[in-house]
């Protein structure tokens, strides 16, 4: 199994200079998945972080905008999970996917809605992303049961899905 990689590190650790001399020197695969984290990827991490300029620099290096976590996210759920509205300007002008729906059917625009990011709503909305019913609170405790765990083979398996 597949553990943190030294750039899933440096991402974390929101160290950009030395994600730039990782990435520049090809010493760790930007795509590579975290099996201890979901299946995450840098550019998840880096796109929950709100690392713009990461998420730049991974873009350019190879990482793919649409792999998805265990749980079937992509980096654009994560950006909206926490309001990182300038990411999810980045991700859109590369044509990375921002409606896409995870495991449970929740879509980029929900997730923002569920934890109120009114900005990135908006934004997802004027791109022309699908709208949706507002999140009540036992929908907010389901989101962030699901997310965090690893799910089940289905969710797995979705995980290895790109576009």
């Amino acid at each position: 199994m597949t553990t943190m990689t030294e750039l899933h590190q440096a991402v974390a650790s929101e160290d950009y200079d030395l994600v730039e001399e990782i990435v520049k020197s090809k010493r760790c695969n930007p795509n590579q998945k975290d099996v201890d984290w979901d299946y995450r990827t840098p550019l998840h991490w880096a796109a929950a972080k709100g690392q713009a300029d990461t998420v730049r620099i991974l873009l350019e290096h190879g990482a793919s905008p649409c792999l998805r976590t265990a749980s079937g996210w992509t980096p654009t759920h994560f950006a909206a999970e926490s309001g990182r509205l300038g990411v999810l300007r980045l991700l859109h002008s590369t044509h990375a996917p921002i409606d896409t729906e995870d495991c449970s059917g929740d879509r980029p625009m929900r997730i923002a809605q569920i934890y109120g990011h009114k900005d990135c709503v908006e934004f997802l909305k004027t791109r022309g992303v699908q709208s949706v019913p507002q999140a009540g609170p036992s929908q907010r405790h389901r989101l962030g049961g699901r997310r965090r765990g690893m799910g089940g083979a289905k969710e797995r398996n979705r995980a290895k899905q790109t576009c």
